[in-house]
């Protein structure tokens, strides 16, 4: 029985890989400040806005799914913005994946993020403030480099996140090969046609990734390190 990976099966491995890279990007670069905003902030919506970032923890993914779906359909808010900018319906298509999956998977990018803001000491950002540095110059010299272990953390989590969705993308995207047939969907559709030697290759495979991430997690973030 020939378990080597299809034409198929590498497109879609592709597609993950990209669907994660770029979703990884957007996340650090939205969840930095939102992060950074959540650890800083007094504001009496500190509460509200971080059970918002947390709810794709324990929402059911066709929830956000549907959700987004009715957004981006050609009644929904989303939907009337991408059409009146020329771009079309973002449903079935590479930027709707994106749009989904960065909402999917903010809490995973956020939540590392901002415990490593929280954890940087006071008097770091007080010595900066004194010696009158911005506050950006606080923020990309000292705040930074202090949570470098927290993007590490956010990086690997978003990106392994993003990887391992099934219900989301494939309420999004359906199942358009070459365009919208991320792994997790290539390996539900090798199971319903029988085919499980071609599943256990993808599977196995998600099973070593999924290794290799908490290893780099384990080995980079000294959490419960004796010291």
């Amino acid at each position: 029985m020939e378990s080597a990976l299809s034409t198929a099966d590498l497109a879609a491995v592709w597609l993950t890989f990209k669907l994660a890279t770029v979703v990884t990007l957007i996340l650090l670069l939205i969840g930095t400040p939102i992060a950074w905003w959540l650890a800083r902030t007094r504001s009496s919506w500190r509460g509200a806005a971080g059970a918002i970032v947390a709810l794709p923890i324990v929402l059911p993914p066709t929830v956000i799914g549907f959700y987004l779906l009715v957004a981006m359909g050609p009644n929904g808010p989303m939907g009337h913005l991408t059409q009146s900018l020329g771009l079309g319906l973002l449903p079935f298509t590479f930027a709707g994946l994106v749009i989904a999956s960065v909402f999917y998977s903010l809490p995973f990018v956020v939540q590392p993020l901002q415990n490593a803001f929280e954890s940087i000491p006071e008097y770091a950002l007080e010595t900066a403030a004194t010696l009158r540095a911005s506050g950006l110059d606080t923020f990309v010299s000292v705040a930074l480099p202090l949570a470098k272990r927290g993007f590490i953390s956010a990086a690997v989590m978003g990106f392994a996140h993003t990887v391992g969705e099934f219900g989301v993308v494939l309420m999004i995207g359906g199942n358009i090969p070459d365009k919208t047939r991320v792994v997790s969907v290539q390996i539900y559709d090798h199971v319903e046609a029988m085919e499980y030697a071609a599943a256990h290759a993808l599977a196995a495979g998600m099973v070593g990734f999924s290794f290799v991430v908490l290893l780099l997690l384990y080995t980079f973030n000294p959490t419960g390190r004796r010291k």
